[in-house]
């Protein structure tokens, strides 16, 4: 059974950083492109960025205008979301979700696994 656990989330000022992990299980990590996603509430799931199987190539979501990095540790079965300079309208739950097949992408619906999701708080 595959498992996605995230870490990391918190309360920040508004300029902060902050490092969320995930780690997953149960699986065979190393070949799933993955991603990260949020979601403010009563609204859709947001793509935030994607992550080849290797590690070699990132997309993102135009709103991260090289605020945010993504990386991988496929060693450790993790993918990182670096968020540097966060606005308060960054504040949502950051979610991450794994593809069984195919390669990065910016939509929800190609992903067939998700983490629970963990609370980003940016105080003004």
């Amino acid at each position: 059974q595959v498992r996605l656990v995230e870490s990391g989330g918190g309360l920040v000022q508004t300029g902060g950083s902050l490092r969320l992990s995930c780690v997953a299980s149960g699986g065979t990590f190393s070949s799933w492109p993955m991603g990260w996603f949020r979601q403010f509430p009563g609204k859709e799931r947001e793509f935030v960025a994607s992550i080849t199987s290797s590690g070699a190539n990132q997309y993102y979501a135009a709103f991260v205008r090289g605020r945010f990095k993504i990386s991988r540790d496929n060693a450790e079965n993790t993918v990182y979301l670096q968020m540097n300079r966060l606005q308060p309208e960054d504040t949502a739950v950051y979610s991450c979700a794994a593809r069984k097949g195919g390669t990065y992408s910016g939509r929800a619906s190609d992903f067939d696994y998700w983490g629970q999701g963990t609370q980003i708080t940016v105080s003004s």
